[in-house]
């Protein structure tokens, strides 16, 4: 007979058997029931992002500046309770082991989604995964969207790049619901209208059997495509100066005068932006990081040198202006002045004579521009300097751009703890000493000059809607026609410092410059302590539609090393200009982006 004490044993130990039943069963259905659900899902559920075709970029005259081309990529579908061959799958897709490990560990993956391995594989990597997918069904290829630059170099800085997403934009607000691996502007156009021209990925999830073959869509959503940019940017003038720079280092900005459209931006040397394309490689990075020739900083927006002569077109508009002259105004130029112990020389050494306004303009007598900024003092110089556009950034947006220095008595005293002094406005008259500005800010002051006065926001879409005029200032017609009758004689007329810019194509006027790099009683020689060179122009000078700033690093001379390219950009963008019309009047309405793409070869 089975004792009492044994019954309740077996009692307890029954009880305690169905507790822990029981508790086990609470933990897998409540505690644990989202992981094992998802683990169960994950083997039959395949969720793929669609991605969204990018916009096109265009240039003004509908040449496609970009294309979309298909770009492959190897996935997998993760399953850590799974026995899954990482070596061998590290082998088939050209991969290390440590790198995918990486890869799929990563915090933020999900079951559903799989974990892009690499892309950018070639057809002939293709073809060796998919011959091998009944041995790793876990691995499918998938086509992506890349992106091709068509014309390589030219216009990189304008035009930009692609690249993955950083940790911090990942994190950003706006970037947040992007798929993972998701190509967004990294630079440039790119970037700044990437969320006009990014699209909108899709999405589908799939039913998969335990091979990974798909069985059935369960759901669809279809990518949206971007939309197109129209810039205001001429290819084939972009070429042009690409080509006249040659081996140079330097910068050109053109600008249309009455919307500030940006007709072209280069700056030399410069990068193939299809090196980003499938991402580019850490050594090609470095490599381009430790160019001494800085290929990626856009001089354009980045570099300040002191103008030179160039800023002698401020000179004239205060001058005017002022009424401290007149176009009858005469200075004697022996070839220099003598201010105290000091002598400032004019770059001619016997020196000009007797001179007035005009032949000061097309010669560029520095004598008379001494006289001239000893009458105006440097705070009459920096009313009209900054007046016309200098001393700010342009508000262009392409990248941060420097906002050079155009100094004044109140900023000698704040940054240098000093009083001025009159040397210091004579180094300023002619566009030196601590004067700087950036090609962008020259290109924007001769169009200002050239519109009467109306300091315009450049932008890079073709016919803006809207026109910013960031500010005004009211110049006499008087001051523009003397200034603009002096432009032209520095290019048209015997004497004038640039005579080789002359054109049969269009009339040109514009002004020489050099900035000087170490101070002319320093003996020095090599490149590097050579002068630079600037030109700025505006064509056609009798009614301008176009201004243009172009700097040569070590270039020496503006007339003979700057002035050939301004020109050749110039009759780049009339000759252009010219076909697209005729194209334009006699092609049939369908074949015109063909025509106008037949325009830059």
């Amino acid at each position: 007979m089975i004792s009492r004490n044994k019954i309740e044993l077996g009692f307890f130990f029954i009880t305690g058997i169905f507790i822990i039943i029981i508790l086990r069963l609470l933990q897998l259905q409540m505690i644990d029931g989202d992981k094992y659900r998802k683990l169960s899902e994950s083997n039959r559920l395949k969720i793929l992002f669609t991605p969204a075709p990018r916009g096109i970029i265009y240039d003004r005259n509908g040449v496609p500046l970009v294309k979309n081309i298909p770009l492959y990529s190897v996935y997998m579908m993760y399953d850590p309770a799974k026995n899954q061959d990482l070596g061998e799958i590290a082998s088939l897709v050209g991969m290390d082991r440590q790198e995918i490990e990486a890869r799929l560990n990563k915090k933020d993956n999900s079951p559903f989604v799989p974990v892009k391995l690499r892309q950018g594989l070639s057809f002939q990597e293709v073809a060796r995964i998919e011959a091998r997918r009944s041995d790793f069904p876990e691995l499918f290829i998938q086509t992506d969207v890349g992106r091709e630059y068509t014309f390589g170099k030219v216009g990189a800085h304008v035009i930009g790049y692609l690249g993955k997403m950083t940790p911090a934009q990942a994190g950003s607000p706006e970037l947040s619901n992007l798929p993972p691996e998701t190509l967004i502007g990294q630079w440039g156009v790119e970037a700044l209208y990437d969320s006009h021209l990014r699209g909108v990925a899709g999405g589908k999830v799939i039913e998969v059997d335990a091979l990974g073959r798909e069985q059935r869509f369960i759901q669809e959503r279809p990518a949206i495509r971007g939309k197109d940019v129209t810039l205001s940017i001429d290819i084939s003038m972009q070429k042009a100066v690409e080509d006249a720079f040659g081996e140079k280092a330097g910068a050109l900005v053109a600008l249309k005068v009455d919307t500030g459209e940006v007709l072209a931006l280069e700056s030399m040397p410069s990068f193939n932006p299809n090196m980003f394309a499938h991402g580019i490689a850490y050594s090609d990075w470095k490599s381009l990081m430790d160019d001494k020739r800085k290929p990626m900083m856009n001089r354009a927006l980045q570099s300040q040198y002191p103008p030179g002569s160039t800023f002698k077109v401020v000179m004239v508009v205060a001058g005017l202006e002022e009424a401290v002259i007149t176009p009858d105004t005469k200075v004697t130029c022996t070839g220099g002045i003598n201010y105290g112990k000091w002598t400032f020389g004019c770059w001619r050494k016997g020196g000009h004579g007797v001179v007035t306004l005009h032949r000061a303009i097309r010669e560029s007598c520095d004598v008379y521009f001494y006289e001239l900024g000893k009458k105006l003092g440097i705070d009459g110089i920096y009313k009209y300097a900054t007046a016309l556009g200098f001393g700010s950034d342009t508000g262009l947006g392409l990248q941060k751009e420097r906002p050079g220095l155009i100094p004044n008595t109140e900023w000698k005293m704040a940054k240098r703890g000093g009083g001025w002094y009159l040397g210091e406005t004579l180094n300023a008259s002619i566009g030196q000493g601590y004067v700087a500005v950036t090609p962008i800010q020259l290109a924007l002051v001769m169009a200002t000059v050239s519109n009467g006065g109306r300091v315009l926001q450049p932008t890079l879409i073709k016919d803006p809607k809207e026109i910013h005029v960031r500010s005004k200032i009211d110049l006499k017609p008087e001051t523009l026609r003397l200034l603009m009758d002096g432009l032209s004689a520095v290019v048209n007329e015997e004497g004038g410092t640039a005579r080789v810019v002359s054109s049969s194509l269009v009339k040109i006027g514009g002004k020489t410059g050099t900035a000087q790099v170490v101070s002319k009683n320093k003996a020095s020689s090599g490149e590097r302590f050579q002068d630079h060179a600037w030109f700025v122009a505006v064509a056609p000078v009798e009614n301008p539609e176009v201004a243009v700033a172009v700097f040569v690093e070590h270039g020496m001379h503006g007339g003979s090393a700057a002035g050939p390219i301004a020109k050749k950009s110039i009759e780049a963008y009339y000759t252009n200009k010219k076909k697209a019309e005729q194209a334009l009047k006699t092609a049939a309405p369908d074949k015109t982006i063909q025509v106008q793409k037949d325009i830059v070869n």
